[in-house]
């Protein structure tokens, strides 16, 4: 072979060679993208290619209760992702037996159990048979774990619950939180808590002797804006606290329903939705009413207000020179908001007792300027954080945030709104204290 020869047998090589690493390259190239991707988990795939499938770098803390940590892919400029989800594994979670499958059960409970940590759905309890077994296929539970309201009492024997969740008419409660203490479960228990004072005392009482732990379902003390403005008050970043103005109101229809009877709801719009600017602002300024002051009315003729009112408005003068004027309305388009006005600025929070859709708002001056800001918070499901803290406060054995002795203090309040709107007078509160002493610790949510 002459060296001519030679050097063309040299320059095909070369270009063959060339031709093969080249292609490689691309494949490797491509494959390596696919990786960092996340579609190359194959380890086949990986060895065909000369490469190694990527996963994102991690921190697994060994408790399952503790969020795995990704690595970080936004700037600061962004608004920062809440935690990855920490559920517990379906055998160590609580199991809960929603008693009582009306529109809030149905619409609100029963899906949130499915998203929660560290609940779960373990039996149902219903008048209703047919409405029932339709639930209880939906929702996967067995037909030993359906009860209805005369063999309630059974639920004694079923070790999948450690929680009894009444959702019944107000009017009920005293009757089935009672029978569910002497089974011995834990009782969630909805607001309000009962139809009088004298009845929220005798639920206490059954469940202290029963041993078992009373939370009621006040859902806004687990909501993050309501809980956020609370934050922003106790570090006085707007100033001292002056006044609140609440109101909570919304349009009622049916006649027939059990919300129009006193003998099931205890009252009208006050009871039912009024509730809510009486609690949270009880919440929010951490503070207890030493005076109230209320007018009611109904309208005349109207049969929804036959039996309960109509409107409440009243007026809480709490000790440390705060008051609040709070309305609540049957018979109007849905608005509920709260204002409270501090020295330096206000703090408003529409939508504030709904079940979504929270906006919150402040304002202080600037020189010149009135600067106001909406801070943007990250919603969660209220239903599943309030069920969850519950779990905790059992599986932890802590008092929960939200005792029975919370909603006494409610039904005291209420009892005093009512009998100054009878007799047309500033009635003074002899309540639970002047200072909430009888919560739980914080909730972790």
């Amino acid at each position: 072979m002459n060296n001519k020869e030679t050097e063309v047998q040299a320059d095909a090589m070369s270009r063959k060679e060339f031709l093969s690493l080249s292609g490689k390259s691309i494949i490797a190239g491509a494959a390596g993208a696919v990786a960092l991707n996340g579609l190359a988990d194959n380890s086949s795939y990986a060895q065909s290619t000369n490469t190694k499938a990527l996963s994102p770098p991690a921190k697994v803390p060994p408790s399952l209760e503790e969020p795995i940590v990704l690595e970080q892919w936004k700037s600061d400029a962004d608004q920062k992702s809440a935690p990855t989800p920490t559920p517990l594994p379906p055998d160590r979670r609580i199991g809960y037996a929603i008693v009582g499958l009306g529109h809030l059960s149905l619409e609100e409970l029963l899906p949130a159990l499915n998203n929660c940590k560290k609940s779960k759905l373990a039996a149902l309890v219903s008048g209703s048979p047919d409405k029932m077994k339709k639930v209880a296929q939906q929702y996967g539970i067995s037909p030993e774990n359906c009860y209805d309201y005369k063999n309630y009492d059974r639920l004694k024997d079923n070790k999948d619950v450690d929680v009894i969740y009444i959702v019944l008419p107000n009017g009920l409660h005293k009757e089935f939180v009672i029978r569910g203490a002497k089974a011995g479960k834990h009782i969630l228990c909805e607001k309000p808590m009962a139809n009088t004072a004298d009845e929220c005392r005798d639920m206490i009482a059954a469940c202290n002797k029963a041993g078992v732990k009373l939370m009621i379902a006040y859902r806004i003390h687990y909501q993050p804006h309501n809980r956020k403005l609370r934050e922003l008050l106790a570090a006085k970043e707007f100033g001292l606290v002056k006044y609140v103005e609440a109101s909570n109101s919304q349009s009622t229809a049916n006649v027939d329903h059990w919300r129009h009877k006193k003998a099931l709801a205890g009252g009208g719009a006050l009871p039912d939705i009024g509730l809510y600017c009486l609690n949270t602002t009880r919440f929010i300024l951490d503070a207890e009413p030493e005076e109230v002051f209320a007018y009611s009315y109904s309208t005349p003729g109207n049969p929804l207000f036959a039996e309960v009112e109509e409107m409440v408005s009243w007026q809480m003068r709490f000790g440390n020179g705060i008051y609040a004027s709070c309305t609540t309305h049957y018979d109007v388009h849905e608005s509920r908001h709260y204002r409270v006005n501090c020295q330096k600025g206000w703090l408003n929070l529409d939508k504030a007792y709904a079940y979504k859709g929270q906006k919150l708002k402040t304002a202080r001056a600037d020189g010149m300027l009135e600067r106001q800001e909406d801070l943007g918070i990250a919603e969660i499901d209220q239903f599943g954080a309030e069920m969850d803290h519950f779990s905790d406060c059992i599986l932890k054995n802590k008092k929960p945030f939200t005792p029975g002795e919370e909603g006494l203090q409610d039904h005291i309040l209420m009892e005093a709104i009512y009998q100054s709107a009878k007799e047309g007078k500033p009635i003074k509160v002899k309540g639970l204290g002047s200072k909430n002493t009888w919560r739980g610790p914080e909730p972790e949510l």
